[in-house]
């Protein structure tokens, strides 16, 4: 398969399997949200995938590589499952939210959900455009060097920071306040991965414990 039909074929795989979810557990196709929701979902991963596919396959084969099975510590695994369960969790509140009307959410609040979500997705191309080791397992690579400008300059882990506005994005997107109640967990266990990947950072990357010093904070200026 050429690389450019993989990489639309593969960014299909998710929405298909968010739509699926969310149409499912809210018995019906008649939820506009998820329609729109999918549709800004699947063109903010397209592009990315097919400009990182021309310009750097090393960083998007990277950040393919994602899930519990390819940490390769247990804590990470732990970690990144939890995170997993988070964002299903989001899905699936929001669809019975939908289903069963808990929440009233105005349509303007649902198009800034979707812009949050383009938003984050598009912070994680650049963190990866400005660090082409960015990846979605926690490891150092031979060769890896230390990046501190750009969105490193304003926090340590900005693609995390995305991972937090995707999580609210997703449920105001898909017309659910109370799918927001996720957004602490994942937090904590966002929390937990950072605080878990910064020892093996401060031990394997080199200039790492000087340049927390000068970061000082790892998720939200100015909070932590």
């Amino acid at each position: 398969m050429k690389p450019l039909l993989r990489t639309m074929v593969v960014g299909l795989i998710e929405p298909v399997l968010f739509g699926m979810t969310l149409f499912l557990v809210a018995g019906t196709f008649d939820y506009w949200q998820a329609w729109v929701f999918l549709a800004v979902f699947a063109v903010s991963t397209w592009i990315p995938g097919v400009y990182l596919m021309r310009t750097n396959p090393d960083a998007l084969k990277r950040r393919m590589r994602a899930g519990p099975t390819a940490e390769t510590r247990p804590k990470q695994k732990a970690f990144i499952a939890g995170w997993y369960l988070s964002l299903a969790s989001v899905f699936v509140i929001s669809a019975l939210d939908h289903r069963f009307g808990w929440s009233q959410v105005p349509t303007v609040i649902c198009l800034v959900g979707d812009v949050l979500v383009a938003t984050a997705l598009g912070v994680v191309m650049l963190v990866v455009i400005q660090n082409s080791y960015a990846a979605a397992v926690v490891r150092v690579e031979e060769g890896q060097k230390l990046v501190s400008t750009g969105l490193y300059g304003l926090v340590r882990h900005p693609m995390y920071t995305a991972n937090v506005i995707l999580v609210v994005g997703i449920s105001l997107a898909l017309g659910s306040f109370w799918g927001l109640l996720v957004v602490v967990p994942a937090v904590v266990v966002l929390g937990l991965r950072i605080r878990d990947e910064e020892k093996l950072l401060a031990d394997e990357l080199v200039g790492y414990r000087e340049y927390t010093q000068e970061v000082r904070h790892r998720l939200v200026p100015g909070v932590w």
